[in-house]
């Protein structure tokens, strides 16, 4: 995967999705008996961030420098894209600068445009469309949590947004039973449905989209969600209460899952509304590993594309 971007998981085939997942493994078992690789010695990242974080930024700052390497934080404010340089500039230049690049930003297109231009590998650290380093990091706690990912049913309630696109795709890739509950007209995009509905029948996967968590939640082996408005949607946050409240994750919810289901957020939360403190707290939660694995998936990721 040397020199590969990393812009959505669409684009990657089941066996790159499967080989971040088991160097995410690797690393993660080498920190534990306190080893550290530092296969990035010398090597520079550059972190692009148009929209706030917690866990990208610092999973990845953290991920650069155990491996040896330096990340490079750069805000809007600092670059010369806020007066007026394209996308497509600042990546050319950025490119004899660095060795990749990491953005979190709004259009998923800007991000592709980067990726156009830029000689390095871009690393989507999220857009308004699509999360990949958020749901490979899922992928590894599932694993994890419930020994396989071939063959899982993973129940999704909430927004058909950035993460539940991303879901699709993945899950798909990897022969995964992905099942979207969302109201009617918040559903995910119709394109990302029927591309990971092309590659479920490639992997034996399944992918369904359905109105009723009740129904989607139905003997899964992880219950998923996410914030009701996202970044960018704080005006229509009191509306996307009324809308998501039959879909809020609480323990009635867990209770029709699957024996032995997980639930996972990808954080930050917003309790009381898209889940109960008795769930994100409870027993079935896997929210802080999950959490804890963007970490060792973000190491994976950056050693497979810059290290080779």
């Amino acid at each position: 995967m040397k020199g590969r971007d990393v812009v959505s998981l669409a684009d990657l085939t089941a066996e790159e999705i499967m080989q971040v997942v088991a160097t995410a493994e690797h690393f993660k078992m080498m920190a534990k008996a306190g080893m550290q690789p530092r296969p990035l010695v010398g090597k520079t990242l550059g972190m692009i961030f148009h929209k706030p974080s917690t866990r990208t930024r610092v999973s990845f700052e953290v991920a650069m420098a155990q491996l040896g390497g330096h990340a490079l934080n750069l805000t809007a404010a600092e670059l010369q894209l806020r007066r007026g340089e394209t996308i497509a500039d600042t990546g050319r230049v950025l490119s004899r600068y660095l060795d990749a690049i990491m953005i979190r930003t709004y259009s998923h297109a800007d991000v592709v445009e980067l990726a156009q231009a830029a000689t390095i590998p871009v690393i989507n650290g999220l857009t308004d469309f699509s999360h990949p380093c958020q749901i490979l990091g899922d992928l590894l706690t599932i694993k994890e949590k419930r020994g396989r990912l071939e063959g899982i049913k993973l129940a999704y309630v909430g927004d058909g947004n950035n993460v539940a696109h991303s879901l699709l795709f993945g899950g798909s890739k990897v022969g995964m039973h992905v099942v979207v509950a969302t109201p009617r007209g918040y559903e995910p995009d119709a394109g990302v449905v029927e591309r990971a509905s092309e590659f479920a029948r490639a992997s034996g996967g399944r992918v369904e989209v359905l109105a009723d968590p009740l129904q989607a939640v139905a003997g899964a082996d992880v219950v998923y969600t996410d914030v009701w408005a996202s970044m960018g949607q704080e005006a229509q946050e009191e509306e996307r209460r009324r809308v998501f409240g039959p879909y809020q994750v609480n323990g009635d919810l867990m209770a029709r899952a699957g024996p032995g289901s997980v639930f996972m957020h990808c954080l930050p939360a917003h309790r009381g509304q898209e889940v109960t403190d008795e769930v994100i707290d409870g027993p079935q939660s896997v929210v802080w590993d999950q959490a804890e694995n963007r970490l060792h998936i973000q190491k994976a990721i950056l050693a497979l594309v810059i290290g080779g």
